[in-house]
């Protein structure tokens, strides 16, 4: 016999999770038991929000889930925002909560932590939660998230197992296997997309976050169907923006629209062509188009014209680069492309125009495979649409929940993951304080984790709508801490950079050192 907690790390670790991150408490005791024979890491947040958005990071880093622990009651509500971030961004996250004992179990009875239902409020952000009241039912909601995380559209579980039961012990069983993709190879329909590929000559295709996996697949069959390509922010890199016909991740410009009604025919893989994805009502398309997902949920506003594809993404490339020629002519030139590029980019830039000279330092500044983890700030608005990206799983960002605090716990968990990977984290002088306190945790670690502090005195973006809306801005100018005093508390380093110029030997410095660098950015009013 063995306790519980011993056989849930057990079979973690044969999953392949690694690192765990979380915060005990007297609650989820049990849950901590076995983590240092199993061989599992444990990274110690700062607050359960943090410890979501690290397990985040290090899930989109590596395309393995991230797993956290958290106490009940509280511990799970603070981290329901990065579940519902990761929820809407499609992001496999595994938490594991206590909750009360099965004879309290929303009962009302006013014991620590008592709510009034636990198990549903994580499954407001969730794709489903999920109550083990028995050991048997905890290994058996185990092996059912890992065997979704492996095969169907990856998005975050909730398991709670109650106080009484995580204090049992039980019988030593056999360790699951790991479990491997079991998606059907994809082949309904691929005769139907092979001959509308072929009777076109004006393809576009738009990737989004669901073909990060596909690898040098995706490059290869828009060359070879001669496809223009935009990617949406999730799907930033998975085709070079350097690609000849690469339009790169332009999609919600306004003027795509006009260029994405001349192709003659739209594929689109792996994107809810969602909100966040266009910033417009209508994509702008007038030809059919082939959607292609692993959610059939996202073949809910099709037109009448259009092919709804179920498959992996990655499935759905190598089988049709099997069926179709090896190349083929195409109207569109690279000439064209670069140029559409340029008008792009000078439309985003002419809307943020003092920002621009700091991103282009700040690319010239980084190795070309290095990472960039951003927060909802406005030095990342534009920085996701004109910093190119010539590889897949270079650039996350907090698309669909568009939460603010994301960016430092989640550049941490995405460190963890490699640590030899140069990664930057970039957040605005408000959103940073949402998790700062975990830069205590890059700290301890020793991270090497440069992270811009873009610092326009408050919340800019929101100041710009309200004048835009024609009313006085109102609550957008709070009292910043002394940033330079914050990061020495804490043991980070520092640097205060005020000109573009200054940030490429600052960054220069903060790359080659222990330890994470806060590199406070205020921009001189000239």
């Amino acid at each position: 016999m063995r306790p519980l907690g011993v056989e849930i790390a057990a079979r973690l670790a044969d999953q392949g999770v690694s690192h765990v991150f979380g915060i005990p408490g007297v609650h989820n005791l049990e849950l901590y038991r076995g983590m240092e024979a199993a061989g599992l890491t444990h990274v110690l947040a700062r607050h359960e929000q943090g410890a979501g958005f690290m397990a985040d990071g290090y899930a989109r880093a590596t395309g393995k889930p991230g797993v956290a622990f958290v106490i009940s009651g509280p511990g799970l509500t603070n981290i329901l925002t990065p579940l519902g971030q990761a929820y809407s961004d499609s992001v496999p996250l595994l938490v594991i909560s206590a909750c009360l004992d099965r004879a309290d179990l929303n009962r009302g009875t006013g014991r620590l932590h008592d709510m009034p239902d636990q198990e549903g409020a994580a499954a407001s952000v969730t794709k489903w939660s999920r109550t083990a009241f028995t050991p048997e039912a905890a290994f058996h909601l185990l092996d059912q998230a890992f065997t979704e995380f492996s095969c169907a559209r990856p998005r975050p579980v909730h398991i709670q197992i109650p106080m009484d039961v995580l204090q049992m012990s039980v019988e030593v069983s056999p360790i699951s296997p790991t479990v491997r993709s079991m998606c059907a190879p994809f082949a309904d329909g691929l005769q139907e997309v092979v001959e509308r590929i072929g009777g076109a000559n004006r393809i576009l295709m738009i990737l989004g976050g669901g073909t990060r996996h596909v690898g040098s697949g995706l490059s290869e069959l828009a060359d070879q169907i001669g496809a223009a390509v935009f990617t949406t922010y999730a799907g930033k890199g998975v085709v070079p923006d350097s690609a000849p016909l690469s339009l790169g991740p332009y999609l919600a410009r306004p003027e795509s629209a006009a260029l994405i009604a001349k192709a003659d025919l739209g594929l689109a893989i792996g994107t809810e062509l969602s909100e966040t994805d266009l910033w417009r009502t209508e994509l702008g398309h007038r030809a059919p188009m082939i959607r292609v997902d692993i959610d059939s949920a996202m073949f809910r506003n099709l037109g009448p014209h259009d092919l709804p594809v179920l498959a992996d993404a990655h499935d759905f490339v190598q089988a049709v680069r099997k069926a179709l020629p090896e190349s083929r002519d195409t109207l569109w030139k690279p000439a064209k492309c670069a140029k559409m590029r340029s008008a792009f980019r000078a439309s985003a830039t002419a809307e943020r125009p003092r920002i621009a000279p700091f991103i282009d330092a700040l690319r010239a500044s980084l190795p070309a495979e290095a990472r960039v983890v951003s927060d909802m700030t406005q030095f990342a608005y534009l920085a996701k649409e004109i910093f190119p990206v010539d590889m897949p799983r270079r650039w996350f960002h907090p698309v669909g929940f568009g939460t603010l605090g994301y960016a430092l716990p989640a550049a941490i968990g995405a460190k963890i993951a490699d640590e030899n990977l140069p990664l930057i984290a970039i957040a605005g002088d408000y959103g940073f304080q949402y998790t700062g306190q975990e830069l205590a945790v890059a700290v301890e670690l020793g991270l090497n984790l440069p992270i811009i502090l873009w610092d326009n005195g408050g919340l800019g973006e929101i100041e710009a709508s309200m004048r835009g809306a024609q009313m006085e801005p109102w609550a957008v100018t709070p009292q910043n801490p002394n940033f330079q005093i914050l990061a020495k508390a804490y043991g980070a380093k520092l640097s205060y950079i005020e000109a573009p110029e200054e940030l490429g030997p600052a960054m220069a410095r903060a790359l080659s050192v222990e330890g994470p660098t806060l590199l406070h950015v205020v921009p001189a009013k000239r």
